[in-house]
């Protein structure tokens, strides 16, 4: 069963499983982007899909990316969550927990050249004694506890004023960033379990609102239950304290200058890590983020939910208002007296509509409109309209995926740069454009005192082709 409805399961099995892997792997997880838009994912699979073509043909993998994405987030896989962001009207995309864990299995499998199991044991042996002092109900046996401890630190530090300090050698340093490192990625990767579990919630207040009949009592006592279980649940309540700490600023701080401590050290530093994790606090708080904007959308449908409920009861109660205020007024004048007029009130005789067939109008044709032709009585006939189809348009949004894609791998990219990996092909038109988006971003700067010389091809009256030359001071698009 497993085998053949669990979506990470189906990827391992999937006969396309090295691409999809490979690519959802470098997209999504190495960069930590929660949500991308179907514009950039689609342009990143298309060059993926590109280089494939180039080494096994260009039969390999026929669809398109749109296509491919579509596919994978369909029903029948599940390896992609396709939705539409609040205020968007493009389609994005997220990886779905399956995908997830079936990733983090795959990266497991890989050697590693350092397994280090000390940390992972004193891990352990640090949980057992947590659990086993924290449900500790003798208030003697703590008081023992707490004693034991407090001789423990006063020798050590009786060992540290006399000089002789306990290091860590370099393969324990290496042991625990090891466990910290896959700590920090597990911890990711709950998150979007997290969020996953709170939008699976939403989802059912949202279709129980709309097929909903009774009393509103009844479907707010509902949904509030199961928002209070999910809350208390142990899921919910180790969200809510790891969010507390982490929402702390020293604690924010304390944690970052740690952690630049920890990296500096010669035995890390030598294991090349990921310089991503220099702000892996950060992205705890992001991935965090949305998961509580998911419970922020709970709270919004069920706003919405009373808003409609109390309008809709509101005008029903006035209109009934109204037409009694309306009788009310018409027979102001003319109360009538009792018993003396007996069509008072009246309800009109039930009875059947009847429309015969030749009542209905007959189908009328509708009129054409006839063109005229009317000779020019100024301007000149003999014009080339091919002015009017020769228009040039620059597309603001490639050029702008142009310098993203630019700076995912690398800091800050020149605009000479950006224009010898894709030259201009619009002339004059789209080197303005360029311009245009450094002058209107706040990412990027000029420098006066460097100037770049670019060059494009245009074509001239003889069929032939023209190289021109422009000079300007050096634009600099730096990564946000």
């Amino acid at each position: 069963m497993q085998r053949r409805q669990h979506p990470a399961w189906r990827l391992l099995a999937a006969d396309s499983a090295p691409l999809v892997a490979s690519f959802l792997h470098r997209v999504f997880v190495v960069p930590n982007v929660r949500v991308m838009a179907q514009s950039n994912l689609a342009e990143a699979l298309e060059d993926t899909l590109y280089g494939l073509r180039e080494q096994l043909g260009s039969k390999a993998f026929p669809k398109s990316a749109q296509e491919y994405l579509n596919d994978w987030a369909a029903n029948d896989k599940g390896w992609l969550r396709k939705f539409y962001p609040a205020g968007s009207d493009e389609p994005h995309f997220d990886l779905t927990p399956p995908t997830e864990r079936a990733l983090a299995w795959l990266g497991s499998l890989s050697d590693r050249s350092f397994v280090g199991t000390e940390s992972r044991l004193l891990t352990l042996f640090g949980l057992l004694k947590q659990m086993s002092d924290g449900s500790e109900t003798n208030p003697q046996a703590r008081i023992n506890e707490l004693h034991k401890q407090r001789d423990a630190i006063d020798a050590e530090i009786a060992r540290v004023v006399e000089g002789n300090m306990a290091l860590l050698d370099d393969t324990a340093l290496k042991d625990r960033f090891q466990q910290f490192t896959g700590l920090a990625r597990e911890l990711l990767a709950d998150f979007r379990e997290v969020e996953h579990n709170f939008r699976t919630l939403d989802r059912t207040v949202r279709e129980r609102i709309a097929l909903w009949d009774g009393a509103k009592g009844e479907l707010l006592q509902e949904i509030m239950g199961e928002r209070d279980a999910i809350a208390e649940s142990d899921q919910g309540k180790s969200f809510r304290a790891f969010w507390d700490f982490l929402m702390s600023q020293s604690r924010q701080e304390e944690f970052t200058m740690l952690l630049a401590r920890v990296l500096d050290l010669p035995p890390v530093s030598a294991l090349e890590p990921d310089v991503r994790l220099k702000r892996v606090h950060y992205d705890w708080l992001e991935a965090g983020e949305y998961a509580q904007r998911t419970v922020a959308q709970l709270s919004q449908q069920l706003r919405r939910f009373l808003d409609d409920k109390a309008w809709l009861e509101n005008r029903r109660i006035m209109d009934i208002l109204h037409g009694i205020e309306g009788k009310a007024l018409a027979l102001r004048d003319t109360a009538p007296a009792a018993l003396r007029v007996p069509d008072f009130m009246q309800i009109d005789e039930i009875g059947a509509g009847v429309e015969l067939p030749l009542e209905r109008p007959l189908y009328q044709p509708p009129m054409q409109t006839v063109l005229t032709s009317v000779a020019l009585q100024a301007g000149d006939s003999d014009l080339d309209a091919a002015a009017l189809f020769s228009q040039v348009r620059v597309d603001k949004a490639a050029l702008s995926a142009h310098i993203r894609q630019s700076l995912q791998t690398q800091p800050q990219v020149t605009l000479a740069e950006l224009l010898y990996t894709r030259p201009l092909q619009q002339g004059l038109s789209e080197l303005v454009a360029y311009l245009q988006l450094a002058s209107e971003s706040s990412n990027s700067v000029v420098d006066e005192t460097v100037r770049d010389t670019v060059a494009w091809q245009v074509g001239d009256e003889a069929g032939g082709w023209v190289t021109r030359r422009a000079r300007l001071p050096r634009v600099i698009f730096v990564r946000s």
